[in-house]
């Protein structure tokens, strides 16, 4: 009569397995030990079924057992990178693709001269674009040689193309780019300088070519202002140390109204290079960016975003290369990123700000780009209070000694937000400084901000990911607990010249490794 009972109870429930992927491959000693415990407990009770004579308290014993035994056996369940890959296939199916008339503007036609610094042409280019766009759509082309610029919006329908040897180089003078425009700086949403090509609102928008656009950041123009010596900041020059920062920082804490916070040019908040605020299908191609302000890529609120075979070198501070913030259906392949902060970085929004839209950036496919220098290569945070859901990384290639970490996930108790679902694969790594992994839930913890808003970081995965030289294996910095970060795994990878010999993991539970080496020696 038991074992009619169990078997009653258990096969519906086994029928389900096929359903069930937890995505965790190291419990499967612990469940093994689970099973064993649970068979011997259905014998034990089996044995006294008889003496007890109580079948209704014995079907109850038996229905609870079988759940917990295929739970246990749906925890043992590898996690299906193949299946994983699948799903980013179906989203890149879902990110729309540019498309425009044949009719073409050249910027030339409206005014626009090379090698003409005393007369910018900016005025000459976003005619052309307006023209353009009011006119259906189509081609903006700047031709071979270099113009001089201030700031440039583009237009709903217009790809602006640079032929190869064009040159744009932006003007570095802060009073072309005030009054400022709504954007987000540093997570915050603000009125700050017009980023150096800004959208606000539009559809179906390119950037294209084979030229280059040179925000002209260096040590004696834009980079002083983030108010470091190295970067050129001497006493009594305009910087963001200054107060405006602080002063931004304080309108987020506060929830002060977003008309409110009017940014000016003496805070010292460098603009972007790309800014593209709620825009719909938007393409970035073959372009080279150099010399960035602040951040170089910045799609903010945007959906359907395809940047491909883009150049980036951006040696100055906060010189972030590509920064998706609560973007939906990203796709960033065949791309090159030299930069001094990190190369891609996914962002949702700081703090309040973050969570007041709650909108988190989600879908984002990452393949086949080289990132050189930076301080993380694929990066999610730490602006990131609306969350993160469903990255998918692979065939990239990482190698310089200025190169901290190769995934890079920061975040805080001023932050919160869920960050889910990251899956790497097939990653080669020269070199880097600290980790190839690096999971932190203490993030700039001296920061002035109100606590209280836990993150959780779960379901980060990475396989056949290799690195010939670096500080740890994996680094993980939770909080005082173990239940903010879990199912965290690494497999069929090789971490080699490893200084510490290991990883170091505190604040975390559900840490698996399959088949890692660091050091040539097998991971348990």
């Amino acid at each position: 009569m038991s074992l009619f009972i169990f078997y009653y109870n258990t096969i519906p429930l086994l029928s389900l397995l096929p359903l069930i992927s937890i995505k965790n491959y190291t419990l499967s000693i612990k469940i093994y030990c689970t099973i064993t415990a649970l068979l011997r407990i259905f014998a034990y009770l089996k044995s006294n079924i008889h003496q007890k004579n109580n079948k209704k308290q014995m079907k109850k014993r038996f229905s609870f057992l079988s759940l917990l035994l295929v739970t246990a056996i749906a925890f043992a369940n590898p996690i299906d990178f193949d299946k994983a890959f699948k799903e980013s296939a179906k989203i890149e199916k879902q990110i729309k693709k540019t498309s425009f008339p044949k009719q073409t503007y050249n910027i030339t036609d409206f005014g626009a001269k090379p090698d003409n610094e005393t007369e910018p042409c900016h005025e000459a280019i976003n005619q052309a674009i307006l023209k353009c766009s009011l006119a259906g759509g189509g081609t903006v082309v700047v031709p071979q040689g270099t113009f001089y610029t201030g700031p440039i919006t583009l237009k709903s329908n217009v790809n602006f193309h640079l032929q190869e040897g064009a040159i744009l180089k932006f003007l570095t003078n802060q009073s072309l780019y005030f009054p400022g425009v709504i954007t987000r700086w540093e997570g915050l949403d603000c009125y700050n300088a017009r980023p150096l090509i800004y959208a606000y609102g539009e559809t179906n928008i390119a950037i294209t070519g084979k030229g280059t656009i040179d925000g002209q950041g260096s040590n004696e123009t834009w980079w002083p202002m983030c108010g470091a010596p190295r970067y050129g900041w001497k006493e009594g020059m305009v910087a963001q140390r200054n107060g405006g920062r602080e002063r931004l920082l304080m309108y987020g804490e506060t929830s002060t109204p977003i008309y409110k916070r009017v940014m000016t040019p003496e805070d010292g908040l460098r603009p972007q290079l790309i800014n593209l605020y709620s825009c719909n299908t938007v393409l970035i191609e073959d372009v080279t960016l150099l010399n960035s302000p602040f951040w170089v890529i910045h799609p903010l609120f945007c959906e359907s975003l395809t940047v491909r075979g883009v150049y980036v070198y951006n040696r100055g501070p906060n010189g972030d290369g590509c920064d998706p913030e609560s973007c939906k259906n990203v796709l960033i392949e065949n791309c090159t990123f030299d930069t001094g902060d990190d190369c891609i970085a996914i962002k949702s929004g700081r703090n309040q700000d973050g969570r007041k839209w709650g909108i988190p950036s989600e879908n984002i496919i990452v393949r086949g780009c080289y990132m050189k220098k930076g301080h993380g290569g694929v990066v999610i945070g730490s602006e990131i209070s609306g969350g993160y859901r469903n990255l998918y990384v692979e065939n990239c290639k990482m190698d310089s000694p200025d190169l901290d970490r190769v995934i890079r996930i920061k975040t805080s108790t001023c932050r919160g937000g869920l960050i889910e679902n990251v899956f790497v694969r097939n990653v080669t790594v020269g070199q880097c400084r600290e980790a190839v992994l690096r999971i932190n839930l203490q993030y700039e913890n001296r920061e002035n901000c109100n606590r209280g808003f836990t993150p959780t970081v779960r379901n980060v995965h990475l396989k056949n990911v290799t690195c010939e030289k670096s500080k740890l294996g994996v680094l993980i910095i939770g909080l005082d607990d173990d239940d903010h970060v879990y199912n965290i795994s690494v497999e069929d990878s090789h971490f080699n010249n490893v200084a510490k010999d290991g990883n170091d993991i505190k604040g975390a539970k559900d840490v698996t490794f399959k088949n890692l080496y660091i050091n040539g020696k097998l991971v348990k």
